[in-house]
């Protein structure tokens, strides 16, 4: 691995494999009385977050914890920032600190990119404006893994792809080939979607975004991914959807004509649900905008992996942080 993490683009296929292969490993220390690893003993990992979050931030803060780590966390708000202080400033005063690794996230696109220049320790990218999310993506890839091989250890998982089938219950050591992913709803302001085709198609997955065309990049026939613009059409032949949260707070335009016809068009409730095959799952990032893009019964319902996503997110930090500080020595 790198010594950074700035993008989904970063990892290879073998790079990805191993930080979902590690986080398997590190899965069993959550159901320990003492969720405590002694690997970051000594290292100190600072959350530097110039955007409000809350799964992103405690999820990250509880992987270093767990792994013994001394934990920073700063936050735009009350502090120097709010007096001008630039970025680089405030790297320059963490590297002063003697900060082992710097978890940003920050509304400009590129700015994790750039701290990386100015640090000495390992940068993570926590989300960097509609640019990417590297590890709301691995976590994601991980809840799919995981989902599909226990539902393929069952007598009823024909339908899951073969090499999931017969990969365990937990994946381990499997990728996604020929799993089928449908990615919906607001592409143009959401980092997830980006780092999460470029992730999902590293590991062999068939990535289509469905959103109005209002909602697509201008660069997507670029990337990795297919675009459909029918949900209903696209929901029989997918293994996987993935919900994405509507940004209206990005939003400095009318993307669409009403909620009301969004939802008509695009949002995920039981009729829709009832077209995915037996097998599929139902997936959201999270905060959830319930009966939007989701309806409330679906995001509750037995197919959903919400909860999981939540509780894989500490998993898969431990790992990447693990492997940037602690299990990669060779790391360039």
């Amino acid at each position: 691995m790198k010594r950074h993490l700035i993008s989904a683009a970063d990892l290879t296929r073998d790079d990805a494999l191993l930080i979902l292969d590690t986080a398997a490993e590190l899965a069993g220390v959550a159901a320990r009385p003492i969720k405590k690893l002694p690997t970051l003993r000594g290292r100190t990992v600072v959350n530097l977050f110039f955007e409000d979050s809350t799964r992103t931030r405690i999820s990250f803060e509880a992987a270093a914890k767990r792994l013994s780590a001394d934990v920073i966390n700063f936050s735009a708000k009350g502090s120097s920032v709010a007096k001008g202080e630039s970025l680089k400033d405030t790297a320059l005063t963490l590297e002063a600190m003697g900060a082992d690794a710097v978890v940003i996230r920050h509304s400009a696109s590129g700015a994790a990119h750039r701290l990386a220049e100015w640090v000495r320790g390992s940068v993570v990218n926590a989300g960097d404006g509609t640019h990417e999310h590297p590890t709301q993506a691995l976590l994601d890839a991980f809840t799919i893994r995981q989902r599909l091989a226990r539902q393929g250890a069952v007598p009823d998982g024909r339908d899951v792809p073969h090499d999931l089938r017969d990969a365990g219950p937990d994946g381990r050591g499997a990728a996604l080939d020929g799993v089928r992913v449908t990615i919906v709803g607001d592409v143009l302001h959401g980092r997830v979607a980006r780092s999460n085709v470029l992730l999902l198609s590293t590991l062999g997955a068939e990535v289509t975004l469905v959103a109005p065309p209002t909602l697509l990049p201008f660069a997507v026939g670029s990337w990795p991914c297919s675009v459909g613009y029918d949900l209903d059409a696209e929901l029989p032949k997918s293994d996987v959807v993935m919900m994405l949260r509507v940004q209206q707070e990005r939003m400095t335009a009318a993307y669409f004509p009403t909620i009301r016809e969004y939802r008509r068009r695009y949002g995920l409730d039981a009729g829709r649900m009832a077209l995915l095959p037996g097998h599929a799952i139902v997936m959201h990032p999270g905060p959830m905008n319930r009966g939007m893009e989701i309806a409330a019964d679906v995001a509750d319902s037995p197919r959903s992996t919400v909860v999981d996503q939540v509780a894989n997110g500490v998993t898969v930090r431990m790992a990447v942080l693990y492997l940037l500080l602690g299990g990669a020595e060779a790391a360039s």
